[in-house]
């Protein structure tokens, strides 16, 4: 019963911004990791912006200075800002989590959310 929801992708133009954001609901117990990936057509999906251990923040090399990631863990919500967009950026973005619930005895269980679609134009 755990679901992520993404929302906030769009069609902007080169050096625009959006902000994506993924709320996590359902019987969670903890929320051990956060993080969005993308994947174009044709591509593999790759990891953009992620939550280590110990609150530590990792970013693929294209989107650094330019992503952000960050949370809100009263909310069980992580945002992504993305500004200075470039068409490279281009794909769908999904959020990822690792979460504890009761109905996994608390083991550590990955979810997906849908995805919300990025495209960005020169």
């Amino acid at each position: 019963q755990v679901q992520l929801v993404e929302s906030g992708g769009g069609l902007v133009q080169a050096g625009e911004s959006l902000r994506l954001s993924c709320v996590a609901a359902g019987p969670i117990f903890s929320i051990n990791s956060m993080g969005w990936y993308r994947q174009a057509p044709g591509k593999q999906r790759e990891l953009v912006a992620g939550f280590i251990s110990g609150g530590s923040t990792n970013y693929l090399d294209s989107v650094k200075g330019r992503f952000t990631i960050s949370r809100d863990n009263a909310k069980n919500t992580v945002y992504l800002q993305m500004n200075s967009l470039k068409p490279e950026d281009t794909g769908r973005y999904y959020c990822n989590a690792g979460i504890r619930s009761q109905g996994s005895n608390y083991a550590v269980n990955w979810y997906w959310g849908q995805g919300t679609q990025v495209t960005v134009s020169s």
